[in-house]
């Protein structure tokens, strides 16, 4: 036994030399970065899937960001995001010397005590961008390589990949794991649902769509034909003419507060903005005097947590529901949440990863960062009462029983992997439609605080070390001291900075109770980390604030 797993290692090692020889190839004659990065992220994915013994995905998006960019991902065997483990492995991996590679393979297979001689299985799919189908191929043959099975989805939204691998590794009792399966999943339980409503006097069932020049334009439009008229869709941005997330999209509508180029404007239509690969959405609408008014991920969240309070409490079904935020939340939302809607809340740090991982502390967890991007998910425990309470034959009364029912539809309607525009779509216009509301009713639950996001950039972003959900500083000393002293100078205030992940620069974001003086706050925060982290460039001031940057999360 041991002797076939050496022999395997040392087959497994050619393999290796032979990567090498393909890499440089790649970084000789390609200008695209990404190149020998996607290679050895295949090699990563499918030695992850023999891990696993599963099939994972590989998903080729920079999301939000511009059309020149480009990335990949990898995806768990449940549509989740990876583990921390292998996100530590796949760093080594990628920042490996092609001399070192070899020997971190190795180490990856010893660590992990990756069985190499497992098939291994992949699903993989692609955006829009340009550069895409070029990394599609590049990642076929890493692939290839290791004898590994393939199912390249072509165009898909990330999320629809998500959704793919989990339907596959649960037998299909997810659902069906190809694109009109999960349109089929979605709407019918969306449809269903909405004609238990025929009545409605403020609801109207039409939204524009904001496609940012990306794939969820497109999947937008496949999804129409399957609502069979319950909701009408007008589409723009469908990348027939401007470019990939440009003055468009979930991402610019939320850090500018402003409606996106290319969309007409008119009052009382309830807008949608999609990011690039169609895992964000954030809503707005402008009202009689034409003002803008967002709905983003924070609004979002509240609609959906307290909607389904509201079931489990008519249901009569005694489940634990908690939201779970990031220190992004605007202050009233969670306010709302904690002190209205007495619904618990959790706060963790930035990513889509932490808010997963803490919600499934709950039987259903809501989250939702304030860029749009989330989705609820269910226990097992929670799924199985919300089905058999549904389908019970009797119950107390009928409001137990029509509560349950819309209930087991909702779980339908959700892509439980990760966020989801067009799924999170189907779920505000249900809870919508039910409630009879239009966007304005929406907006009411509660007032914003002003808040503000800026940059500083700084010579080495490591210095700066935070804790608490990422809302206090530790490093440098006395940072954190000089920013609490200028938030007590202001009412209803926060502020609180982070490093970034991916640039040396220092992200600020404040809160106050009015909009001057959350520039001001905003201000003068920035200045304490120009001066205590080591900024680079002109000291941040005022006016040159006011012409804002624009900040991603």
């Amino acid at each position: 036994m041991f002797g076939c797993f050496v022999c395997f290692l040392l087959f497994f090692s050619d393999i290796v030399h032979l990567c090498f020889i393909v890499l440089k190839l790649f970084m000789t004659f390609r200008a695209d970065d990404l190149d020998w990065i996607v290679f050895r992220v295949g090699i990563l994915s499918a030695l992850y899937s023999k891990c696993k013994e599963a099939t994972v995905g590989v998903m080729i998006t920079a999301s939000h960001n511009p059309e020149q960019d480009n990335g990949v991902k990898i995806i768990g065997p449940m549509g989740e995001m990876m583990e921390s483990t292998w996100e530590n492995l796949a760093t080594q991996l990628i920042n490996a010397s092609d001399d070192g590679l070899e020997i971190a393979l190795q180490q990856l297979v010893s660590t992990e005590s990756v069985d190499v001689s497992c098939p291994a299985r992949v699903f993989f799919a692609r955006d829009t961008r340009p550069s895409s189908p070029l990394l599609a191929d590049i990642l076929i043959q890493a692939l290839r390589l290791l004898n590994c099975t393939i199912k390249d989805y072509g165009i898909l939204s990330t999320p629809q990949l998500h959704y793919m691998v989990r339907c596959q590794n649960t037998e299909g009792s997810y659902g069906i794991a190809t694109e009109e399966g999960y349109y089929q999943k979605i709407s019918q339980a969306f449809c269903s649902f909405v004609s238990q409503k025929p009545n409605r006097s403020r609801y109207a069932a039409h939204v524009v769509v904001d496609g940012a020049n990306g794939v969820g334009a497109l999947k937008a439009r496949n999804l129409i034909g399957y609502l069979d008229g319950h909701l009408s869709i007008d589409i723009y941005n469908d990348g027939s003419l401007g470019k990939l997330n440009y003055r468009c999209g979930a991402d610019f509508v939320k850090v500018q507060q402003t409606a996106p180029d290319g969309v007409p404007a008119k009052a009382g239509v309830r807008y949608l903005s999609f990011d690039g690969d169609a895992d964000r959405v954030v809503y707005y609408f402008l009202d009689k005097e034409n003002t803008f008014h967002l709905l983003d991920g924070d609004r979002i969240a509240t609609l959906v947590a307290s909607y389904l309070g509201q079931l489990l409490t008519a249901a009569g079904l005694q489940l634990r529901l908690g939201l779970v935020q990031t220190a992004y939340a605007n202050g009233a939302s969670t306010h709302y949440i904690t002190d209205v809607l007495k619904v618990p809340v959790s706060c963790v740090n930035t990513g889509v990863k932490h808010l997963h991982h803490k919600a499934v502390d709950y039987d259903i967890g809501v989250y939702f960062e304030a860029n749009g991007h989330g989705t609820v998910v269910f226990s097992s425990t929670a799924a199985e009462l919300i089905r058999a309470a549904a389908s019970a034959d009797k119950h107390e009364n009928e409001e137990k029983k029509e509560a349950s029912k819309k209930l087991a539809l909702l779980v339908n309607i959700i892509n439980e992997t990760v966020g989801d525009a067009i799924s999170d779509m189907l779920l505000v216009e249900a809870i919508l439609c039910d409630r009879d509301w239009d966007a304005e009713d929406w907006h009411r639950l509660y007032i914003d605080l002003p808040c503000r996001q800026l940059k500083v950039k700084v010579k080495d972003r490591t210095v700066v070390k935070t804790a608490d959900a990422e809302r206090k500083t530790v490093s440098p000393p006395g940072m954190q001291n000089a920013i609490d002293s200028i938030v007590r100078k202001y009412l209803k205030s926060r502020s609180f900075v982070r490093p970034s992940g991916t640039e040396d620069v220092v992200r600020v974001y404040a809160e106050a109770d009015t909009k001057a003086n959350t520039d001001q706050l905003a201000c003068d925060v920035a200045q304490v980390v120009y001066d205590y982290a080591g900024g680079i460039g002109e000291r941040p001031v005022l006016p040159a604030y006011h012409l804002a940057e624009r900040v991603t999360q």
